[in-house]
């Protein structure tokens, strides 16, 4: 671990992982020709089943047939948008744009017929590749009608339709130069807190920071990852895939999350590795709990994206025997700013986000001086380095607003470092609750309340107040076989926190709403109780 005695909470860069100056391409031609005839990808449908399978060797001759194929219909820097679960052609299309010089843009296989046009539209998205359907969502009906009402959309295609995706409207021409810093991605951000920005980001990004998060997680070649992640967020398609070709990894591509599926394929393909977010992984431990089974190759679990309760790090190594790693990332950074690591004690992997990725400065700062914070102090995390976005599409103010004229990229997430650099989040810059004129930081509360075996999972948000400004509000899900109890929750607050700090309102849920990245909605969950308090919508 990094040797450091921090007095200031700026944690410069350190480069024990070295960056690699390469492409989405060069790394597919790079991962065929060191594991030509080792698997590389596994087809998984929601049942646990597995269909097709595909070495490193072939991945890269569909990937480049696919490539010349698409730059018979397209110019490279153009976009198009992929929109659908976790399919195998979903990931011959990321690896056929990043050999062909195209921009591929995510989308969400849930969005409805408005959100898919405010991607395509504000992306310039010349083509649209979507499945049929997926969970009760018509694509193929919402694509037609896309087809019809934007004249720019040239291209709507089933990307499961094979002949229709490897057709080719000319001679293939050979594939073009692609450079580092070219645009690899679009990713509209989740909208955990309203409209989303399109996040545009590069190879090197992409391909250093997954790359180093396998290296940091011990993969080794021949291992198989369970990649459940969706493939439209950055933990599947960045994290997930890129880390797992990089470092010669087999994965299985899981087309829907399951709880009880997941275990099947941890148990039938000998899964070393995987990556979720806290409810995706309280789902395998409820699932495994129901139906144990054993799982020896399970190695690592990681999880990020949202606070991990401290129980359930204390349960996936009580029931599997794994190590745990926890990750703290955000789309505009490729994701990863910071992770812990395999030999970290309990109290760092339960109570903090790690030390800072490699070859990234990471700082806390004072919102208003831009001051750097001292050790221990809250401030806001920024992050400065090599995976960066380039910017918001089309938005060049917002883009200056992200980041400042030093290159530091301002998070909005607001955190401490200790001295050795590990961080701690204590919040969002916009969820900090304003009680009677004092800041209260939600994640510290969540983390006080997650300790208590009665809950599963919390979110604590600010709701108006007529007396303070604003109130504390729990949404709790209880764990399974436990309700809500609030006089004993109040008990363990204030047996640990500041009275002010304790809840005053206490709302039992059974789920939440989500983003498609598995993030919840906390001003959806305010908009909401305004709205059942008042009487009319907020």
């Amino acid at each position: 671990m990094y040797q450091v005695d921090l007095k200031e909470s700026l944690f410069p860069a350190q480069n024990d992982l070295a960056l690699s100056h390469i492409t989405i391409g060069d790394a597919l031609r790079e991962a065929a020709a060191r594991w030509p005839d080792a698997e590389a990808l596994v087809e998984a449908l929601p049942d646990g089943c597995t269909k097709r399978r595909w070495t490193f060797s072939q991945l890269r001759a569909d990937s480049e047939r696919l490539a010349r194929a698409l730059l018979t219909r397209f110019s490279p820097g153009e976009r198009m948008t992929v929109w659908g679960p976790n399919a195998p052609e979903w990931v011959l299309l990321e690896f056929a744009m990043g050999l062909a010089g195209l921009t591929l843009v995510t989308a969400n296989p849930g969005f409805k017929p408005r959100e898919l046009s405010y991607v395509l539209r504000q992306s310039g998205s010349v083509g649209l590749f979507h499945v049929r359907e997926h969970r009760g969502n018509p694509m193929a009906v919402i694509a037609a009608e896309m087809a019809a009402e934007l004249p720019e959309l040239r291209e709507v295609t089933d990307m499961e339709d094979l002949p229709a995706l490897f057709r080719e409207a000319g001679e293939p021409p050979a594939l073009p130069e692609v450079r580092p810093l070219d645009p690899a991605q679009i990713q509209y951000t989740s909208g955990t807190t309203g409209f989303p920005k399109g996040v545009k980001l590069h190879h090197l990004g992409l391909l250093n920071n997954s790359r180093h998060h396998f290296a940091l997680a011990g993969a080794r070649a021949g291992e198989r990852t369970l990649l459940m992640m969706p493939l439209f967020h950055t933990g599947g398609c960045a994290l997930g895939l890129l880390g797992a070709l990089q470092s010669g990894c087999c994965a299985v591509l899981l087309r829907q999350y399951d709880g009880e599926a997941a275990c099947r394929l941890a148990e039938s393909e000998g899964i070393a590795a995987l990556l979720g977010v806290p409810t995706m992984l309280q789902g395998i431990v409820e699932a495994h709990a129901a139906a144990p089974r054993p799982l020896p190759a399970l190695r690592v679990v990681g999880s990020g994206g949202a606070m991990v309760p401290p129980e359930l790090v204390r349960e996936i190594d009580r029931r599997f025997g794994a190590s745990f790693v926890i990750v703290y990332g955000q789309t505009e950074n490729s994701p990863l700013l910071t992770m812990t690591r395999l030999g970290d004690s309990w109290e760092d992997k339960c109570e903090t986000l790690g030390p800072p990725m490699p070859n990234l400065d990471l700082g806390i700062f004072d919102i208003d001086s831009n001051a750097v914070m001292p050790v221990g102090d809250v401030g806001e995390i920024r992050v400065r380095g090599y995976s960066v976005m380039l910017g918001y599409n089309d938005d060049p103010e917002a883009t200056a607003k992200a980041i400042d004229a030093d290159g530091w990229l301002h998070t909005g997430d607001l955190g401490t470092m200790d001295a050795r650099g590990y961080v701690r989040i204590t919040g969002r810059v916009k969820d900090i609750i304003i009680r009677g004129g004092e800041n209260l930081f939600p994640a510290e509360i969540e983390n006080v309340l997650l300790e208590h075996p009665d809950v599963a999972e919390v979110a604590v948000v600010g709701v108006p107040c007529p007396r303070m400004g604003e109130a504390v509000a729990a949404f709790i899900r209880p764990a399974p076989g436990h309700a809500l109890d609030k006089k004993a929750l109040i008990a363990h607050c204030r047996a640990q926190i500041a009275a002010q700090k304790t809840p005053a309102h206490w709302i039992e849920v059974s789920s939440w709403p989500l983003t498609g990245s598995g993030k919840i909605q906390k001003f959806e969950l305010r908009r909401r109780w305004i709205e059942e308090q008042v009487g009319v919508p907020a």
